[in-house]
């Protein structure tokens, strides 16, 4: 990590913690302190991000994270360490909206091979489609219970 990057996570990480109330700049203020035992880390770890000696762990990112109001993700993002591209957000993995997943797309979901993908397509279609002999069915079975009764 280049020293520049280390400086702009840690400048970054300094506001969060402003803005959460720790009192990070006087040498009495207890912020560091009060950090590293919410988030249950050294607080040698939280002393040499702000002094700009070294970036934190990961298992630090994870407890520092939630306490600063922003998610690992953006902490690991912020760092240099990985890009959002590494990391999408669940959002950018779903199809959009309107999208009507097919038989096709739900055999592949299921690991059906290609060779059966076309019995799979025919059987399930059987059940979906509905069934123009019987389609009275349901009303013929009502009727019969109620003249039974």
């Amino acid at each position: 990590m280049s020293t520049q990057g280390l400086d702009e996570f840690a400048g970054w990480v300094e506001g969060l913690m402003r803005a959460r109330g720790y009192d990070i700049d006087s040498p009495r203020g207890g912020g560091k302190s009060r950090i590293a035992d919410e988030a249950g880390v050294h607080r040698a770890a939280v002393t040499r991000l702000l002094q700009r000696q070294s970036m934190p762990d990961l298992e630090t990112m994870r407890r520092i994270a939630p306490l600063l109001g922003v998610s690992v993700r953006d902490m690991l993002i912020r760092s240099g360490r990985v890009s959002p591209e590494e990391l999408p957000l669940a959002a950018d993995l779903l199809p959009p909206s309107d999208w009507q997943p097919t038989m096709e797309d739900f055999a592949r979901w299921l690991g059906v091979p290609d060779e059966r993908l076309g019995v799979f397509v025919k059987v399930v279609n059987q059940f979906l489609e509905p069934d123009v002999e019987g389609a009275d069915a349901p009303a013929a079975a009502e009727s019969r219970r109620t003249a039974r009764d």
